[in-house]
């Protein structure tokens, strides 16, 4: 599909000399002579061009004006603009309005081709950036966090009044595993930052050397081996949100810094004498007490004070344990997806088991044990034995014994799968076939498997 080129010029010579060039160069050129036909053309046909390529000067009015009134509707595309005459208050007002460039005419065809080259890609690259945001929007909606629960259904209440507002920051409370992550990005993209960035960092899973400096960015020198300037997170996140989580965990001197950022959306990198300002929301996340840590000084008062303007808390899933009815076949449907398989019933059984266990990893660690069972399953029914929750009556495995798997995340599914088949491989003495009927599965299935991990296996 050729790419779209809208070009406004009255004076005919020119137009089509522009419009035969483009079209020759793979565009799909479209020639109109005034404001008034290009409007007609937007009304009828509903074109979306990559690119405008307009006189300024026309003969029912200035492009300018045309390029205000109709810029919520081309969000997208990119203007370039000709003239006979240059002015400095049109120029201005050109790129006041987010026009790509301003030329004079008469200009060579080879340089104007490569300004309208080069508005393409950025055209391109707005294009790529709304269907992303979009994606995420459609992704991060209110209804993500699942659940009847009246704590679920008041969280998704404060979320859409808070979505209404330009907060400037927050605090997320909430044990591990509870969606602190998932909240925030349900916060960023309802809101009216969702176009910005929304740029992550976990306070706790970097040295306090280096987050200050991930934080502020630095100046080229700043430091042995800063070989050049580094923005940022914070300047990264402007326009949009940042969000730290596992604030609770932040030093104490980084805190001080971090408050001054808050407070007047200025900072200044590592080794620099200026400030840089920035326009962007805060969102922290923490699963301490940051009031105990406040009343014993392990967390500064006045910032604690500063980000927690708005509070929320997100309950553990032990305390709305009848969301589970809703979350689990969610989750199987997604695992389903992403694994190939076609779980469609659920046992009656599988709800005590899963009701009566705290779920000390909440959705998290729910969501790992979900995947694991869809991962091994072998029919349509969900598989209770491969729950294996701790202090879980046994159930049978095609075995004698049964095998405990660690939820601490130092396995991945991958890792487990491998390791299932080790053990089954180990207990039936190397034999595929009598591995494979241990598992419940086919003999060619298992040998792939098998060869699949390089495991030992005797000829049969």
């Amino acid at each position: 599909m050729q790419d779209c080129l809208l070009i406004i010029e009255d004076e005919s010579l020119l137009g089509n000399e522009l419009a035969r060039f483009f079209r020759k160069h793979g565009w799909e050129a479209i020639l109109v002579t005034s404001i008034e036909s290009a409007n007609q053309l937007f009304a009828e046909q509903s074109i979306d061009p990559l690119v405008v390529l307009s006189d300024m000067n026309l003969p029912d009015g200035n492009a300018l004006d045309f390029l205000e009134q109709v810029h919520n509707h081309l969000s997208n595309t990119e203007w370039i603009f000709l003239t006979g005459y240059g002015s400095v208050a049109d120029s201005v007002r050109a790129v006041r309005l987010g026009a790509y460039d301003f030329i004079e005419k008469p200009c060579e065809l080879g340089h104007l081709h490569m300004l309208v080259e080069g508005a393409a890609r950025s055209a391109r690259a707005q294009r790529r950036l709304h269907q992303q945001t979009t994606k995420q929007h459609q992704r991060y909606t209110f209804e993500a966090l699942v659940g009847d629960s009246k704590q679920m259904q008041l969280l998704r209440d404060m979320l859409r009044q808070l979505s209404k507002v330009n907060f400037s920051s927050l605090i997320i409370n909430g044990e591990t595993g509870t969606g602190k992550g998932l909240v925030t990005r349900i916060l960023h993209y309802s809101g009216n930052r969702a176009k910005g960035p929304l740029i992550e960092i976990n306070c706790a899973a970097i040295p306090r050397e280096l987050l200050e400096s991930e934080l502020f960015g630095y100046e080229a020198g700043a430091f042995t081996g800063a070989k050049k300037r580094h923005r940022g997170l914070l300047e990264q996140a402007h326009t949009g949100t940042l969000f730290l989580d596992e604030i609770g965990e932040m030093n104490l001197d980084l805190q001080s810094k971090l408050l001054k950022a808050v407070e007047e959306l200025k900072f200044r990198r590592l080794g620099s004498e200026v400030e840089t300002s920035v326009d962007v929301q805060i969102i922290a996340a923490t699963n301490q007490d940051l009031q105990e840590k406040v009343a014993t000084g392990e967390f500064r008062r006045d910032l604690f004070h500063r980000l927690s303007v708005l509070n929320i808390f997100i309950p553990p899933l032990r305390q709305r344990i009848e969301d589970l009815r809703a979350v689990v076949p969610q989750f199987i449907s997604e695992c389903n997806a992403k694994t190939g398989k076609n779980i469609k019933i659920i046992p009656e059984e599988l709800w005590p088991i899963l009701e009566q266990y705290q779920w000390p990893g909440n959705i998290r660690e729910l969501h790992n044990v979900i995947e694991r069972c869809v991962l091994l399953a072998d029919s349509e029914i969900f598989p209770l034995q491969w729950l294996q929750l701790p202090n879980q009556k046994t159930l049978p495995v095609h075995a004698e014994e049964g095998l405990y798997i660690p939820l601490d995340g130092s396995l991945s599914l991958q890792d487990m799968e491998k390791f299932i088949i080790e053990e089954a491989m180990l207990r039936s003495n190397h034999n595929v076939t009598a591995a494979a009927r241990m598992l419940g599965t086919t003999r060619e299935t298992m040998r792939y498997r098998v060869q699949k991990y390089h495991l030992k296996y005797l000829s049969d």
